[in-house]
């Protein structure tokens, strides 16, 4: 049949494919399969929220495929096993996909690629998904960078607004058997998700729909209003980047072609947000261990303390009554998705006023956000925790009050997601306990300047242990 296929995974689209270019470039039948292998990312399987969202973007992309006389086949795992048996099926010689960066999956995709070109198969894998390739951008010393500011220094220049790739007209593929969609049971069986979908668009035209958005309405404001969460200052495309229905390169052309030189600094500070993802896999990559240690690893020694259960789900659910903290976590059940000011906001709240790990935050993120991402919910956890990459020193501890004060100035952002205190005049809406307290709403779980010189305290002895030796 001298089929091709495509191996899809978080490139759930068809514009800007370089895999699935390569494949109709060879000629003969395009066989497009997702193969469902949960396990094969373990300990980092997929989060119920993501679960939510792929369901949603693999329909998308089946109804484009469709249109253009294909279909979107799916299999279950394992990989290999499944791409051996298509191999069989369609007489394929090519198979071809998009790189991946998670540990477990690199290896994987190694051991894959192989078995495939030992038995005389073309495999082939593209980039794609990031503006750089995490093994490219290096210190002067060949050596991976642990800070942004030089890292996006060296990087950015070399990225070329290159036209994306056009999808295919048409695809020919043959008729196979296909599991059904619902079969993977993505989504819940618990109806926690009625506020997904007033929100979001999962799938390519979603993504860009969101882009347009923002283009129109928010990139002019971007470096003044991307802090405020209670705006809509911000692109909300990381799930559409994390299940690849739109390519870094597709928003830096979008943004920058036939712009002028002056375009690159208009936008300089959305364009260093997908450099701050970029850098996220460049950690990931260099640093393995890091989604379940610490990259300082000072940190290992640091005083965590035990959780109380109570006082975890307080946080989980929104109710440590501290209203910007609260409004975020309720915002992220509610949506599947938090402003990534607030995301710094309630991760300090947990790591430091709280002195809960990290992990314990990366977790509940990881199953609730739409966006995880194994690279940068790690990024982001261990910078909050003061143990990761540019980490702002362990010392520099989030004022919850202040924060809300300053990027909520009014309160809007607080009375949408934490109603129990709609009435509360502004100056007051960030710290109800100065009335005597809300009824309905709860005290504070934590003093913050007591727990502020804890965390101190025990920063200060981790550093002391690490100075003796």
């Amino acid at each position: 049949m001298n089929a091709s296929i495509v191996w899809l995974r978080r490139d759930l689209r068809l514009a800007d494919h370089a895999a699935l270019a390569a494949a109709c470039a060879r000629g003969g039948p395009v066989v497009l399969v997702y193969i469902h292998a949960p396990d094969e990312e373990a300990p980092w399987e997929p989060g119920a929220a993501t679960r939510w969202w792929l369901h949603h973007s693999l329909a998308a992309l089946d109804g484009e495929l469709r249109r253009r006389g294909s279909r979107l086949l799916i299999r279950r795992g394992p990989s290999l096993a499944a791409l051996e048996a298509l191999v069989a099926e369609t007489g394929a010689e090519a198979v071809y996909w998009h790189r991946v960066y998670e540990p477990a999956l690199r290896e994987r995709d190694t051991a894959i690629k192989t078995v495939l070109r030992g038995r005389g198969l073309v495999a082939e894998s593209f980039p794609g998904e990031l503006l750089a390739e995490p093994w490219t951008v290096a210190t002067g010393a060949g050596e991976p960078y642990r800070v942004f500011s030089p890292y996006w220094r060296k990087m950015w220049p070399t990225v070329d607004v290159l036209e994306p790739l056009a999808a295919p007209s048409r695809i020919d593929s043959p008729e196979l058997p296909s599991v059904a969609l619902d079969e993977l049971g993505l989504l819940p069986t618990i109806r926690w998700d009625s506020g997904f979908g007033p929100v979001w668009q999962p799938g390519e035209a979603g993504a860009h729909a969101a882009l347009a958005r923002y283009q129109q309405h928010a990139a002019g404001n971007y470096s003044e209003d991307r802090n405020r969460p209670d705006l809509p200052g911000t692109s909300r495309l990381s799930p559409h980047l994390h299940f690849g229905e739109i390519t870094p390169r597709q928003i830096v052309h979008a943004l920058l072609a036939g712009q002028g030189p002056q375009a690159r600094v208009r936008h300089e500070h959305f364009l260093r947000e997908l450099g701050w993802r970029d850098f996220g896999y460049h950690l990931l990559y260099h640093y393995p261990h890091t989604p379940q240690d610490p990259l300082n690893a000072n940190f290992a020694s640091f005083p965590w303390a035990e959780p109380d259960p109570a006082l975890l789900e307080a946080w989980q659910r929104g109710r440590t009554g501290i209203p910007i903290v609260d409004a975020g976590m309720r915002e992220l059940w509610e949506t599947g998705w938090m402003h990534n000011r607030v995301r710094m906001i309630v991760a300090s709240f947990l790591t430091k006023n709280l002195r809960y790990h990290w992990l314990h935050g990366a977790r509940w993120f990881w199953d609730t956000l739409v966006d995880a991402d194994l690279a940068n919910n790690t990024q982001g956890w261990q910078w909050s925790a003061g143990s990761g990459a540019d980490a702002a020193p362990y010392f520099r501890i989030f004022a919850p009050v202040a924060q809300g004060e300053r990027f909520d100035p009014a309160g809007d952002y607080v009375r949408r997601f934490v109603p129990e205190l709609a009435k509360l005049p502004p100056n007051r809406i960030h710290q109800p306990w100065s009335l005597g307290g809300v009824r309905g709403y709860p005290a504070p779980i934590v003093d913050l300047k007591a727990s502020r010189e804890a965390a101190l305290s025990a920063y200060a002895q981790m550093r002391g242990e690490a100075a003796a030796g």
